[in-house]
């Protein structure tokens, strides 16, 4: 059986634990690059049964020329692409597909080509796919692009996702981050876990979804964001998900202590007024964090994990540090939406 090859994105900087995602789920995969926010791959796997849910968006790939110049690596990877014979990846598409368009990107940002070259490229693919060209609303897209590691990929667009930032309310967690964060808490069947600043219900809709656990506290003080995720749960597994209006402050009089496995969170980065807050104001972020962490540590049993992904890295650290009781497993730092951010793993002792 021939091996499929894949180029697939994901959040920069969880390289690691795509890593071992990819081959718990692909033992015979073949990892050929593993880059800063993607992975390129071989498995036998076809897509229909490849099924991740930590990539952002996955390609199969045509060819791959390593080349010492991203800024002529595009072109060049055009032309000889023209020079090249038939590809399955080319031929094999369904029906609903009929037009296509040529997407050239260096590093993740749209680049300009030659138009002769474009216009020769498009020719070439629509001889060998039996595709009409249309650059405005394509059914599917071939990619050229070349990054900083010096090579460059040609490759057909599988997934038909579109850019989170326009499906997602301000603040989401785009999924395959929110399912990155839960795996990382080491979710286990009968496990209760929790997160306080649930907003939307990202992080809960994917434990909920992909993983065994027993119970999950999602709670928020944005009744509006709560009520629009306890919808989008509902019928989806939900009912292992309790949904709660509730400030982080508040937590400690509606959970028992020591009763999560887990506290998987996105707090806020910015200033954070609390209406059960120190003196029912703004809170400082050291003090937001120091209380954060001593909540979670009056939560979590002994054992317990909690990961959370933010832009206050000293702040959560010190935080951590104040309560005693918590060592720092991991720190990954992340790019989201253009800003850097860590995901903090850490263990109650």
């Amino acid at each position: 059986m021939a091996s499929n090859r894949y180029y697939a994105s994901f959040v920069p900087g969880m390289q690691k634990t795509v890593e071992a995602i990819v081959r718990e789920r692909l033992p015979d995969v073949t990892i050929e690059k593993l880059l800063d926010g993607a992975v390129l791959f071989k498995t036998q796997c076809t897509y229909d049964k490849l099924n991740f849910f930590c990539f952002n968006n996955v390609f199969a790939v045509i060819g791959v020329i390593e080349s010492p110049s991203a800024e002529t690596a595009l072109e060049a990877h055009m032309r000889a692409a023209c020079r090249s014979g038939p590809h399955p990846v080319i031929a094999e598409n369904t029906k609903k597909i009929r037009s296509f368009r040529i997407v050239c990107s260096r590093e993740n940002t749209p680049a300009a080509v030659d138009e002769g070259v474009r216009r020769d490229t498009e020719r070439y693919i629509a001889a060998r796919s039996g595709l009409v060209p249309d650059r405005s609303r394509p059914d599917t897209e071939f990619w050229f692009l070349s990054r900083r590691e010096g090579f460059s990929v040609f490759m057909k667009r599988l997934t038909r996702r579109g850019s989170f930032e326009k499906t997602l309310h301000p603040g989401e967690l785009p999924p395959p981050l929110a399912y990155l964060l839960c795996r990382l808490s080491g979710p286990k069947p009968g496990d209760v876990a929790a997160d306080p600043f649930c907003g939307y219900g990202a992080i809960p809709a994917e434990w909920i979804k992909r993983f065994p656990g027993a119970r999950f506290y999602a709670s928020d003080r944005d009744r509006k964001a709560v009520d629009y995720a306890r919808k989008k749960l509902a019928g989806n597994g939900g009912g292992r998900c309790e949904f709660r209006r509730a400030d982080v402050y508040e937590l400690p009089s509606l959970l028992p202590p020591e009763s999560l496995d887990a506290i998987i969170t996105d707090p806020p980065w910015g200033l954070y007024s609390g209406a059960g807050g120190p003196a029912a104001g703004t809170v400082p972020m050291e003090r937001f964090y120091a209380d954060i962490m001593e909540i979670s540590a009056g939560l979590l049993k002994p054992g317990g994990t909690a990961v959370v992904l933010t832009a206050r890295q000293k702040e959560l650290a010190d935080g951590a540090a104040r309560t005693g009781k918590f060592e720092i497993r991991d720190a990954i730092p992340v790019l989201l939406s253009g800003k850097k951010a860590a995901v903090f793993v850490l263990r109650k002792g």
